[in-house]
C-alpha cells in the first residue's frame, strides 16, 4: 500500500529510540519530522527522552518489536494520521547492547535480530517507507592485525557457534533479511555498519569502556581495561555517526557503509587522557577480557567519505569533554570549562 505524505512533516518511526544512539537520533529527526519512538527498555532508558515526551511530534509506546505492532490501531498515534499518511522512514536499531547483561540477553537478542528485524521490514513493505537497519562492525569477525582497514565488500569470518554468536551472527544474518526483502519487494532499504560509537547517555558500569573509565576518573577509583595495555580500538563520537546516518537515508545507496573512526585508539592512552583532563588520582589497571569487549578492526571508511561526503570530524579530546560533561552534570557536578 503506497502511502504519500499529505502533510508538512515526515512520519518516521525509531525503533529502540530509547537506547544511546536511537534517543540522540530521536533528537536529530524531531527537528523536521513526526517520531514514533518504540523501546522495551531492555537496554534503553526513560531518561534519554523525558525531554521529548511533552513535544506534540514525538510519541512514545512501550513495545517489544519481536511481536508485531499495528500502528493504525494505536488511539495515542491517531494525531500522526498514518492510516492516511503511512510512514516514511524506519529506522531499526532495536536490539540488546549491554556488555555486562549480554550472557543474559542472548535470546532476547537472535529474536531483535529475526523476528524483529522481519516485522519492521513488513512494515516498511506496508508502507513502502525507507528502512535503515543499523549493523555492526561486528560482522566481519575479529581483528586480524591493526594495520588495514576492512572494507564492506570484506567478508570476515564469524564463529556462528561462539559464545557471542548470538549478537554477532544474528547481525550478519539481520543484514541477509534486509537484502532479501530489498530483492523481493523493492524496498529502498540502508545498511549502517557502525563501529564504535561513544558520546553522553551511555550507561554507567554495564562495560561501555569510556563511559565506565571516566566515571572511575570522576571517583578517583582505578580504570579497568578489560585487556592489557595493547587494547586498542576505533571511537566515534555519536553526533558524527547521526551525521553520517542522516546522509545514508537520504543517499541511494542500498549496499551497506562502514561508519566510524579509521585511527586506531590505544585504550591506556585513553585512560591517561581522561585522568589528565579530571586532575584525577586514579591509576589504571587491566583485567581478564570480557565476552563482549573486544578488539574489533578499523573501517576503511572510503566509501562514506567518497558517495556521502562524511567523515569523522568530532576529535577524541573533544568528543571526551563533551560525555565527561554530561556525566558530570548527571551526578550534579560543575560541567568543565
Amino acid at each position: 500500500m503506497n502511502k504519500r505524505a499529505i502533510f508538512d512533516k515526515k512520519n518516521v518511526l525509531v525503533a529502540g529510540g530509547a537506547g544511546f544512539i536511537g534517543s540522540h537520533l530521536c533528537d536529530r529527526l524531531i527537528e523536521n519530522s513526526k517520531v514514533i519512538c518504540l523501546d522495551n527498555f531492555s537496554t534503553g532508558d526513560e531518561r534519554n527522552i523525558d525531554h521529548l515526551l511533552a513535544d506534540p511530534n514525538f510519541e512514545f509506546i512501550k513495545h517489544d518489536i519481536t511481536e508485531p505492532i499495528d500502528l493504525e490501531k494505536l488511539p495515542e498515534l491517531q494525531k500522526f494520521k498514518i492510516e492516511f499518511q503511512g510512514l516514511q522512514e524506519i529506522y531499526n536499531l532495536a536490539c540488546p547492547t549491554s556488555p555486562k547483561d549480554f550472557v543474559k540477553n542472548k535470546i532476547p537478542t537472535i529474536l531483535a535480530s529475526s523476528y524483529g528485524l522481519k516485522n519492521m521490514l513488513d512494515l516498511a513493505v506496508r508502507y513502502q517507507a525507507k528502512i535503515m537497519h543499523f549493523s555492526s562492525s561486528v560482522v566481519y569477525g575479529p581483528r586480524q592485525d591493526s594495520q588495514s582497514r576492512i572494507k564492506e565488500s570484506d567478508l570476515g569470518q564469524v564463529d556462528f557457534l561462539s559464545a557471542r554468536s548470538s549478537y554477532d551472527e544474528g547481525k550478519r544474518f539481520a543484514e541477509t533479511m534486509v537484502e532479501n526483502y530489498r530483492q523481493v519487494y523493492g524496498l529502498a532499504s540502508r545498511v549502517i555498519r557502525l563501529f564504535r560509537v561513544y558520546g553522553p547517555r551511555m550507561k554507567l558500569n554495564e562495560g561501555n569502556l569510556i563511559p565506565d573509565f571516566i566515571n572511575s576518573a570522576l571517583e578517583n577509583s582505578a580504570l579497568v581495561i578489560p585487556g592489557d595495555k595493547n587494547f586498542s580500538s576505533s571511537f566515534c563520537y555519536v553526533s558524527d555517526c547521526l551525521d553520517a546516518c542522516l546522509k545514508l537515508m537520504e543517499s541511494e545507496i542500498s549496499q551497506p557503509v562502514n561508519i566510524g573512526s579509521d585511527v586506531d585508539a590505544n585504550l591506556t592512552k585513553i585512560c591517561q587522557i581522561i585522568i589528565k583532563f579530571l586532575d584525577s588520582k586514579s591509576d589504571i589497571k587491566y583485567a581478564e577480557r570480557q565476552l563482549f569487549v573486544s578488539e574489533l578492526g578499523l573501517p576503511d571508511i572510503t566509501k562514506a567519505r567518497e558517495n556521502l561526503g562524511w567523515m569523522p570530524i568530532i576529535t577524541l579530546e573533544n568528543g571526551f569533554k563533551k560525555t565527561i560533561d554530561d556525566l558530570r552534570a548527571s551526578k550534579g557536578l560543575k560541567t568543565m570549562v
